[in-house]
Formats: structure tokens, sequence, C-alpha cells
């Protein structure tokens, strides 16, 4: 049986930012075992979509996520952002999605 995930790539993007905020392209497409060029068009998906805001700090980016935001599709009981990645990242090993969030819009 060939390798699969029950997350996309795109929702793993989504816990690698919210694990560290400060995380580059090259660290995302690492974990995930795809090219920069995919993981930056998974990002710049994601940035586009508005679930994540891109800031630049020098050469660096640094992201925030929008954790109020409804999923992409929704379902019954209308989860946002928030709520998966409360199920999917562990806070317990320090990462701490809520420091880099906006809730403004």
């Amino acid at each position: 049986m060939g390798e699969w995930s029950f997350f996309t790539n795109h929702a793993r993007a989504l816990a690698c930012i919210a694990d560290d905020r400060d995380v580059r392209i090259r660290d995302i497409a690492a974990a995930l075992g795809i090219t920069e060029r995919n993981a930056f068009g998974i990002v710049a998906d994601l940035t586009t979509a508005g679930y994540v805001l891109k800031d630049k700090d020098g050469r660096r980016n640094r992201y925030r996520i929008q954790v109020h935001l409804p999923l992409r599709r929704g379902t019954d009981r209308h989860q946002t952002i928030g709520e998966l990645l409360a199920v999917i990242v562990d806070t317990k090993a320090g990462g701490d999605f809520q420091q880099g969030v906006d809730v403004t819009a």
C-alpha cells in the first residue's frame, strides 16, 4: 500500500506555521516531504485565501493565522481554522499557534 495521510499538504503546512510562525519554506518542504516550490505554492494558496497573513521581517517572513475563519469546505458545524489547529498541533511541545493569530480580520 502506498503512502497516504489523513490531512492534505495544505493542512499539514498550516500546522507547521501554527507550530512556528517563523518557519521557512525550506523547513515546511522538508517536514512535508515535498519540493520547496510546492511548499511555496501551498503557502501562497493559504495567504491568497486569507487563512495566513505574511509579514516581512528583514529577509524573513513571519506568519499569522486567521484562526476565526471557517474551514474552506464547510461542514454542518462550521468549524474554524483554530478548532482544527487545536486538534492537530501539539501545544505541549512548545508550539503555541495562538501567539501568531490575528482575529481582527
